[in-house]
């Protein structure tokens, strides 16, 4: 409902948030240009990915930790969640800003923890980068390199206090806040924000709970 891809794109998508995951202090963050960022945080995790015998076995709830803990830290959600609802945000309450974000993110990790299992062999890639040292707001365009052809994964960073963070990923040429933003502009047009944000938690709770034997 809320995402129109195919499985392969949605995987693809998990593959590029797990591009920013790794623990930075700080200072190195603001120091590290994204483009070494990404590269650096992205070769240290798809290694660990590799090595952890329990997420290859499809633990999910291990799989949710690592999003949640490496990943997410590295996105700015506010961000992403207001340009996802698009002008609907401003019209959104405090409290119904906060509940749409708390449940665009749980959509966002679970997509990404389900579809980390398929990582097995790919290699990052990062293509040419061209950027002011002076930029607030960088494209970082790299390629997953791995069986078939090379699969093309940008990134949309922005420079905050605490280092660069990520506010949208281009897969296969599709802009993922872009499909989110049609999708949710249909619901709210249906059934208000407050519809939105109970389609979004029910959709959550059924991911969440356990396969019927």
């Amino acid at each position: 409902m809320f995402m129109i891809t195919p499985t392969r794109r949605m995987a693809l998508a998990a593959l590029a948030a797990v591009s920013l995951a790794g623990p930075l202090t700080a200072a190195h963050a603001d120091v590290t240009p994204p483009d070494a960022l990404i590269k650096q945080v992205s070769t240290e995790v798809i290694d660990t990915l590799k090595a952890d015998k329990a997420i290859q076995a499809g633990d999910v709830s291990k799989i949710i930790t690592l999003v949640d803990n490496k990943v997410m830290p590295h996105v700015n959600f506010q961000r992403m969640t207001a340009s996802a609802v698009g002008r609907n945000w401003r019209s959104a309450s405090p409290e119904q800003q906060q509940k749409l974000q708390a449940e665009f993110k749980i959509l966002l990790v679970r997509t990404y923890a389900g579809a980390l299992t398929q990582v097995r062999d790919q290699v990052v890639a990062l293509k040419p980068y061209r950027a002011a040292p002076t930029d607030t707001e960088v494209v970082v365009r790299t390629e997953i390199k791995g069986k078939g052809e090379p699969i093309q994964l940008d990134y949309r960073l922005e420079k905050a206090d605490a280092g660069w963070k990520i506010y949208d990923v281009n897969v296969l040429g599709v802009w993922l806040v872009e499909q989110y933003k049609s999708s949710f502009a249909q619901e709210i047009g249906t059934v208000g924000i407050d519809g939105l944000i109970a389609k979004l938690a029910e959709k959550n709770k059924a991911a969440a709970a356990p396969a019927k034997s």
